[in-house]
């Protein structure tokens, strides 16, 4: 170590030596094969003022539109704005063509999301220049015929022919007839026993048209009368936002297809295309080949609704976060109830709240702008999925004295000291009160039910006396139970009994005498009726017990004699 300490250079690893560098032999690096592109610097993006309007998700386009036409083209077909939002006028059109003829808002759109251009096939397209001329004509022309329903094509024998409905249902001594209006289609009024007859056979089966969040479409009514191409009762089955109006609903049905509706349960509605239906001479609209851009609507949420200052919405709006939904409402369900709900929950509060989590942004807007017009009431948020309703100022209660009146006492007038003390006994009472008022609401609707049910009497005459009183509650009481046909068997014993009993049953025959009368002109009429006992809509059961009749009575008595 004392060698190597002693060394000019302690580094043992020294690199060994470089070439010697020459000058001659240096060659330029090779140019790349693509030049390098130069882009610009990049300009930061001007920023979006506050005021300025949201657009559309998919596109930029916002444009202003008024009452009126506001496009055209040259074949006449234009684009309309009006009370029933944007529509397409056709020339020779019956109506005036939308996209949703259920569920269009009622409101005048503010502005257009898209160019307004019309959704339907150019009615003449030319033929492009392909560098040749084209074919001539067969000379063997295929003459395919229209599908008639009153002559149609015989394919018994073939190999997969689907079943054709002839017109009808007729009586005896009818043949179908040409008809161009509604009610020449439609003929003659159905009878009870037809309905079920054409009902009977579309409750089992899944062949049916089903109607969504966007309620009649335009492309649906050809899809009906594919339908009764084949069968004469459309089953439509309505789901989701519609079924809140199920009377709109069916009136579009009727208006816009031309049949009628016989049956009815719920969601499902069964159209019926009239007796003299032809699918020929039907009414044929033109597709819409795409889902045109819903417009812009004014909102639905208002900072300060009507009636409302910004202060006190903002108040009923932290108040209905603590407030307990009346229901939850499932996606794509049956909200047939709704509005009648709505209405008896505003009548014992003001505020009302519906919990509709899991379901579509849309979905529930569409509910609330339905029940603002229908119950109506005034929208304070969508907030958590969740549609909060404030009943209004000019709200009008079912009964005039049904909303319990904010009751004084001196306890609530007093100074804060004695608040902490008198605070809990106050409420108390408040709400004691209230639940009288509550309960008394409830027994005048009782009382309506009975008095149109004929079990209770409503007296016109407040002074009476105890004998008039007693005169009339058994003047009542004899008619309530005629009705009821609750009068107890009369039994005497001894050897009057049979000639007493012939009399109650003669009696008792003259009180059913009426219903028997009824029951013959009621069996006269409907003579051409399905049997009852093979009726799937009605299952007529007794609820008398077996004996509990005078006549049983009689009988017994008489038997064991």
């Amino acid at each position: 170590m004392a060698i190597v300490a002693t060394l000019p250079s302690p580094n043992l690893f020294t690199p060994p030596p470089s070439k010697p560098h020459n000058d001659s032999t240096d060659k330029p690096p090779p140019s790349p094969p693509i030049p390098i592109p130069k882009y610009p610097p990049r300009t930061p993006k001007p920023s979006k003022p506050p005021n300025s309007l949201s657009f559309h998700r998919r596109t930029n386009y916002y444009k202003p539109v008024s009452d009126g036409v506001i496009a055209t083209d040259r074949d006449d077909r234009c684009v309309v704005v009006g009370d029933s939002g944007v529509s397409y006028l056709l020339p020779g059109a019956p109506f005036e063509f939308q996209f949703s003829y259920s569920e269009t808002p009622k409101v005048k759109p503010l502005a257009m999301r898209e160019p307004a251009f019309l959704p339907f096939a150019p009615p003449a397209m030319p033929r492009p220049w392909t560098g040749k001329a084209p074919l001539k004509k067969s000379k063997k022309k295929q003459k395919i015929p229209l599908f008639d329903s009153f002559n149609p094509p015989m394919l018994a024998g073939k190999k997969g022919a689907k079943v054709v409905e002839m017109p009808g249902p007729f009586r005896l001594g009818k043949a179908p007839v040409e008809g161009r209006s509604r009610e020449e289609v439609l003929g003659d009024p159905l009878s009870r026993a037809e309905m079920k007859l054409l009902i009977k056979p579309h409750l089992s089966h899944n062949r049916q048209v089903n109607l969504g969040r966007d309620g009649l479409t335009h492309n649906m009514l050809e899809l009906i009368h594919t339908h009764w191409k084949r069968q004469r009762v459309c089953k439509v089955r309505c789901k989701g936002v519609p079924t809140v109006d199920m009377d709109n609903v069916c009136h579009h049905l009727e208006e816009k297809t031309g049949g009628k509706i016989i049956h009815r349960v719920g969601g499902v509605v069964f159209l019926f295309r009239g007796r003299n239906y032809n699918y020929r001479t039907r009414p044929q609209y033109p597709i819409m080949l795409w889902k045109p851009a819903a417009p812009v609507y004014p909102k639905l949420i208002q900072e300060a609704p009507e009636g409302l200052t910004k202060d006190e919405a903002d108040e009923l709006r932290m108040k209905g976060k603590n407030l307990i939904p009346i229901c939850k409402l499932a996606k794509n369900g049956t909200y047939i109830n709704l509005v009648s709900d709505v209405r008896n929950a505003f009548e014992e509060t003001p505020l009302v709240k519906i919990n509709c989590e899991g379901m579509h942004a849309s979905d529930y807007k569409k509910l609330g702008a339905k029940l603002k017009e229908l119950v109506p009431c005034v929208l304070l948020s969508f907030d958590d999925e969740q549609i909060l309703m404030w009943r209004g100022e000019s709200w009008k209660f079912r009964y005039p004295e049904s909303h319990a009146p904010v009751r004084n006492d001196e306890g609530h007038n007093k100074g804060t000291s004695s608040m902490s003390t008198t605070g809990s006994s106050n409420d108390i009472t408040q709400n004691s009160y209230n639940k009288t008022w509550v309960s008394r609401q409830k027994l005048i609707s009782l009382w309506k039910r009975a008095i149109e049910s004929s079990k209770a009497l409503l007296l016109e005459e407040t002074e009476l006396g105890p004998d008039a009183l007693l005169e009339k509650v058994e003047e009542f009481a004899a008619v309530s139970q005629v009705a009821e046909h609750s009068y107890t068997a009369l039994i005497i014993s001894g050897q009057d009994a049979t000639s007493n009993s012939k009399i109650d049953v003669k009696q008792q025959s003259e009180l059913e005498g009426s219903d028997i009368d009824d029951f013959n002109e009621e069996s006269d009429t409907d003579s051409d009726e399905v049997d009852e006992a093979h009726d799937p809509f009605e299952h007529a059961e007794t609820s008398i017990p077996f004996g509990s009749l005078p006549l049983d009575a009689i009988a017994e008595k008489l038997s064991s004699d």
